[in-house]
């Protein structure tokens, strides 16, 4: 499972393909973490807590792949820990800018080896 791993580079089709998937996700947790309040379900409360940490940790490994196709290092994805806008923002420019052309320090050129291309 390389995804879990945050080394190496993706691209921006991957990495947007990802963003968009945890970005819906999140919301559907939280919404759900809000209505499991308002019913005193805790159970519920901490399952969705779950599946929101996780998915925000799966979200920056990603981002700290992004940042080394662009030649980043990927401790800068912590910025995106950043409440809304400004995350937001970072996350929009990841999914927008270039990455490197073949090979860089963090790996090989992802391009090469996209599916999706």
């Amino acid at each position: 499972m390389s995804f879990l791993k945050p080394t190496g580079r993706i691209t921006r089709r991957k990495y947007l393909i990802f963003f968009l998937v945890f970005f819906f996700t999140n919301l559907f947790a939280l919404l759900k973490m809000y209505e499991a309040i308002q019913v005193a379900s805790w159970i519920s409360f901490i399952s969705y807590g779950i599946l929101l940490v996780v998915t925000i940790i799966v979200l920056l490994i990603q981002s700290a792949k992004r940042l080394h196709d662009i030649g980043y290092p990927g401790k800068l994805a912590l910025y995106l820990l950043i409440p809304p806008p400004i995350n937001f923002i970072g996350f929009i420019w990841l999914s927008y800018k270039d990455g490197e052309v073949g090979d860089n320090k963090y790996g090989e050129d992802p391009r090469k080896t996209d599916i999706l291309t």
